[in-house]
Formats: structure tokens, sequence, C-alpha cells
């Protein structure tokens, strides 16, 4: 089992960054490609980014691509999402997840799950 907990959600202005931190514990994340999604109030939970296990590898949907940023440091069993010139209609919950594939975080498919973080930026 793997335990998944999202941190550094908040309240920040359009145009402002924030960098979110999902830590986990149980098994070592080094096993596991890591995924970011969201979900608005009202929408479906979209793909946002996932980074091989090795952290060789990112994949990012096309609306994110050049603003977001994930990384992962195995050693701190951790991954993160830089999240630079935000949106107001990007206020979700962003949750982190777990798979031993890339391929089925990209499709939306994971093993574990955080219980997300709230970001919300105002316009």
């Amino acid at each position: 089992q793997v335990q998944l907990v999202e941190s550094g959600g908040g309240l920040v202005q359009a145009g402002g960054s924030l960098r979110l931190s999902c830590v986990a514990s149980g098994r070592t994340l080094s096993s596991y490609a890591m995924g970011w999604f969201r979900q608005a109030p009202g929408k479906e939970r979209e793909f946002v980014a996932a980074i091989s296990s090795s952290g060789g590898s990112t994949t990012y949907a096309d609306s994110m691509k050049g603003r977001f940023t994930i990384s992962r440091d195995n050693a701190k069993n951790t991954v993160y999402l830089q999240m630079n010139s935000l949106k107001a209609q990007e206020t979700a919950v962003y949750y982190c997840a777990a798979h031993s594939s890339l391929t089925a975080l990209r499709f939306g498919v994971g093993t574990y799950w955080g219980q997300g973080t709230q970001v919300t930026v105002s316009s």
C-alpha cells in the first residue's frame, strides 16, 4: 500500500505561482510513475502531468505545457508540481496519483490516490 498526501495548495492571484508537493509513505515512490490531476467543481477530473519512475520522462496536458513543471525526488519520496501563470479557471482540487505505468496515468488511471489539495486562483 502507498499513502499519498498532497500539500501546497492555497489562494493565489491570477498570474501567480504555487508549488504542490505529494509525499508518499508505505512503499518507496521510486517504483511508481506519478501523476497530477485536478477536478474543478461540477467538472470531471482531468489529467495535468505525469512523470516516470526514474524522472527521465514527463508528459503534460496541452494547456499546461510551458507553465507547469512536474518533478520528483525519490530520496524524499516526493513529487512536485510547479505551477506558473495560473488562471482563474484553474481553480480546482489537485490530486496526485501513483501507477506502475506512465501511460496509464496519462489516461487517468491511478492505483493510489491522495486526498487532494485545494488551489484557488482569484481573478
